[in-house]
């Protein structure tokens, strides 16, 4: 029995430079999780439908669960981990949002919805409410209904935009 080729997987996650070495049909989602130590991003079905193992690759959300590690050579990754603060632990104001209105119930597809919205409102900064359930569209709620999940985003874009203050 051979043992896989590795390679050398070089890429930033959360702010931080990584040289890992990894097989090539090893998942980002896998890379994250069993390498790194990140278990915000989840696998839901494996599949890519659900959106839990979404997270943003160079500023784009992305499945992890379908992407290739080898194919994020050099790129930037960002998880829900590293989201929050890193040096006071203070929580995003989107993710508050999601805290403040509701948008959370068992939160196993929360980290995936976060950082969707923070794509979104990164690239549109005054979503109204059909651009906001358009670009949540490929992530999977089973509990909420949506409602807060909207509502929660609205939020983030009035705070990121100085128009209510966070508390």
């Amino acid at each position: 029995m051979s043992t896989p080729r590795k390679i050398v997987l070089a890429l930033t996650v959360n702010g931080q430079d990584h040289d890992l070495l990894v097989e090539p049909r090893r998942t980002l989602l896998e890379v994250l999780r069993e390498e790194l130590g990140l278990t915000g991003a989840k696998e839901g079905c494996g599949t890519g439908g659900c959106g839990t193992c979404t997270v943003l690759i160079d500023g784009r959300p992305a499945r992890a669960c379908l992407t290739l590690a080898a194919d994020v050579q050099g790129a930037s990754v960002l998880t829900i981990e590293g989201l929050a603060d890193a040096l006071d632990g203070d929580l995003h104001p989107i993710q508050r949002a999601f805290v403040d209105a509701h948008g959370i119930q068992c939160g196993f597809c929360t980290p995936g919805m976060i950082l969707t919205a923070k794509a979104l409102l990164d690239e549109n900064p005054s979503p109204d409410e059909a651009e906001i359930r358009q670009a949540l569209s490929g992530q999977v709620c089973r509990c909420t209904g949506y409602a807060k999940i909207v509502d929660s985003v609205q939020l983030a874009a009035r705070r990121l935009a100085g128009e209510e203050e966070t508390p």
